[in-house]
């Protein structure tokens, strides 16, 4: 029986203490709030040099990678092939795609040196054949690299979207001769803090840093296999990365961005070992952290704050130490807990009336519209659940990490605090960081 939007049983919202973290909200009915700015699968294969991204869907799907496209200035590395309700029957539905995705290729003033064909949910629940459709286009065009990605959250519980898609990124990369003086850096969004204690030690070791950030060209990009070392820090990148080294032979070093500061410390002294460099001191930069919250409670003062799973991969963990420096955190806003369960686990016990919202549940839909006290948002979804203006706006922890992180972390706190945005002309791009104002 259908059932309107606030019938369901499980309610977005729970006191910490009381909350399953297996389990925090059930499923159900989703809703899909209109903070649009966190990052998403189109960008992040802009980020291969000389690729282009063709995706085969149907044209509600297609209107919002699109924007996101457009908005980003990108529209020349995006193609689409339209999915109509024939295909789903005619038996055309493998070879519309290597049709469709032969045109745009011969079209192209510019043959790119990666294609990502990116199938829809429909093709999964039809049953499509994707191998067919690689070994035919692999045939017909053998200069270029084919990789298969996916836009559909039927995948959730197997790899998402987006763990996939670094997965295929990294199978991109052919095997070179290792060299220990390189390190590569995997499944990041934007650039690492140069600042940051860990692209510090990397330098100052005397290694090269290789990043998809900075790759200019395809070859460059090619370049990240001859690295010894492989680091990660974004829980996403964990398969990729482990899956490029079984392939290279690199060592693969996991170094979480925490928030935890004995965490921090254990990934850089980890670090300095995989580098095979002398261990630093890092008490100077821990109180410089340290200070920098001090520094930044004062400013805030007793502002209820929200934070949310876009902003920083370990919003539970930025929870608890916020708490422990005073701050009156009110709201975590996440659908799971992933790899801070542990501060989970201590919020639970230590500060037990924190909220946890959901991101998703479909009771959210009218959360913007009531009454709250002022807050403070960090993400941009918790900027919209609580209709407030100050907010930091950094998807996926904004390249921040380390100690260093902490600093900068608590500085954008107290400038979002001071200095009030227009969320509603901010959150309505769809993709972080673009230029295009124009309502959507």
């Amino acid at each position: 029986m259908l059932k309107r939007p606030g019938e369901f049983e499980r309610e977005p919202v729970v006191r910490i203490a009381d909350a399953d973290r297996s389990d925090l909200f059930g499923r159900g009915l989703e809703y899909n709030p209109p903070a649009r700015g966190v990052w998403n699968i189109v960008h992040m294969g802009l980020l291969v040099p000389e690729s282009h991204q063709v995706y085969v869907c149907a044209q509600g799907c297609l209107r919002g990678v699109t924007l996101t496209v457009a908005e980003n200035g990108t529209m020349d590395r995006l193609s689409w092939v339209s999915l109509s309700e024939e295909d789903m029957f005619d038996a055309t539905l493998e070879s519309d795609v290597v049709d469709g995705v032969a045109e745009v290729i011969e079209k192209l003033e510019k043959k790119p040196r990666a294609v990502m064909i990116f199938l829809s949910c429909m093709h999964l629940f039809a049953g499509a054949d994707y191998e067919v459709i690689l070994d035919e286009l692999r045939e017909r065009f053998s200069d270029i690299e084919f990789i298969d990605c996916y836009m559909t959250p039927t995948m959730r519980e197997t790899f998402s979207p987006v763990v996939w898609l670094i997965r295929r990124m990294c199978a991109l990369i052919k095997p070179l001769p290792l060299d220990r003086k390189y390190v590569s850096l995997i499944g990041c969004d934007r650039a690492t803090d140069e600042e940051s204690e860990m692209v510090k030690l990397i330098r100052q070791g005397g290694f090269e840093l290789l990043d998809i950030n900075s790759c200019k060209s395809y070859d460059e990009y090619m370049e990240l296999g001859k690295s010894a070392l492989v680091l990660t820090y974004m829980p996403t990148a964990v398969t990729g990365a482990e899956e490029l080294c079984e392939t290279t032979g690199a060592q693969h070093l996991h170094i979480p961005n925490a928030f935890d500061t004995r965490v921090i410390r254990d990934n850089l002294l980890r670090l300095c070992g995989a580098l095979g460099i002398d261990a630093c001191d890092f008490d100077e930069n821990e109180k410089a952290a340290k200070a920098a919250l001090d520094h930044a409670r004062q400013t805030i003062g007793d502002t209820a704050i929200a934070i949310d799973f876009t902003a920083v991969t370990r919003p539970f963990e930025l929870a608890l130490v916020l708490c422990e420096h005073g701050f009156n955190v009110k709201t975590v806003i996440a659908d799971e807990v992933g790899e801070d369960a542990d501060a989970f686990d201590r919020l639970a016990k230590e500060f037990p009336d924190i909220e946890i919202c959901s991101a998703k549940n479909v009771n959210m839909l009218y959360a913007a519209d009531g009454e709250h006290e002022k807050t403070l948002a960090i993400g941009q979804k918790a900027a919209w659940f609580f209709a407030t203006d100050s907010f930091v706006d950094i998807v996926s922890n904004g390249g921040l990490y380390g100690f260093e992180g902490i600093k900068k972390l608590a500085a954008l706190m107290e400038q979002a605090y001071l200095f009030p945005k227009d969320r509603k002309t901010v959150i309505q791009q769809k993709g972080w960081g673009c230029e295009c104002n124009a309502q959507i």
